[in-house]
């Protein structure tokens, strides 16, 4: 249309941009984002896109394919390379997240989650009022499941590839539970502690990540570990997981006070081995 209407063209398509998205010239005025102003339009107006969340980044069936395989590649070199993780857990879970979503929709306690969006992060912690609860209870020993690892919930990504809003706060909410996995499940976060916790959640959100690390993150184990975990660990995590209900429609906030042997029975946990 531009050149019918007497215009120059627009800027060349870049080969490794999303389709849709072209290089900028640096004769353009730059938005706060690096972009024109036409460009934002242009790819707003004309196409109908938009981003659907904070840091949301479309991309083609093809370019999620692509980043599932190369994601894979990396997180089974270094599974300690949670960006890698985050990406092949967004661009393979179009069957499984929305499975999650509706059993949170069918839940009055998950479907509060989903209409509350509650996060979990340092921000939004009150660390010293954990701290000071009762030994056993789900916000101590959460608590000092983080000091215990030396990790911390801010280091969980935002989603980036999930071209669902919805769905991006479903993934967001099962990666901001997961060190509370860890504690009702009373794994550390070493390889077998992870690989155990992976099987639990495979079983539980069907995620091909999990699956994926689960199947193949024992590779990494000694042999007396194998053993363990194949003739103990994995047993208790799939009877768990299979036994539970669904772990996204635990408003885990609400629940600090809440002994942990409590909350495991009540989801229908097994104690551990």
């Amino acid at each position: 249309w531009r050149v019918r209407a007497g215009l120059s063209p627009g800027p060349v398509p870049h080969p490794l941009l999303p389709a849709g998205r072209a290089r900028p010239s640096h004769s353009e005025p730059r938005g706060r984002d690096g972009r024109g102003e036409e460009e934002e339009e242009e790819e707003e107006e004309v196409e109908g896109w938009h981003q659907l969340y904070p840091g949301h980044i479309r991309t083609s069936p093809l370019q999620k394919a692509l980043l599932a395989a190369g994601s894979a590649v990396m997180a089974l070199y270094d599974p300690y390379r949670h960006d890698m993780v985050a990406v092949l857990g967004e661009t393979t879970g179009c069957l499984a997240l929305p499975n999650l979503r509706d059993k949170m929709k069918n839940h009055p306690e998950g479907y509060r989650i989903l209409q509350e969006r509650p996060r979990i992060s340092l921000s939004t912690l009150d660390m010293a009022r954990l701290q000071g609860l009762p030994d056993g209870s789900l916000g101590r020993e959460y608590v000092r499941f983080l000091e215990d690892n030396k990790v911390s919930p801010d280091t969980r990504m935002p989603p980036k590839f999930v071209d669902n809003e919805e769905l991006a706060y479903v993934i967001q909410r099962y990666r901001e539970v997961h060190d509370l996995m860890h504690t009702l499940l009373g794994m550390p976060t070493n390889m077998l502690g992870e690989v155990v916790v992976k099987w639990f959640e495979a079983i539980q959100t069907g995620l091909p990540m999990c699956v994926l690390g689960a199947a193949l993150g024992p590779v990494r184990l000694s042999t007396r570990k194998l053993q363990v975990l194949a003739t103990e660990l994995v047993p208790w995590a799939i009877r768990s997981g299979l036994n539970a209900s669904c772990v996204l429609n635990v408003y885990y906030e609400q629940r600090w006070e809440q002994p942990v042997e409590s909350l495991r029975e009540e989801l229908g946990i097994f104690p551990p081995p």
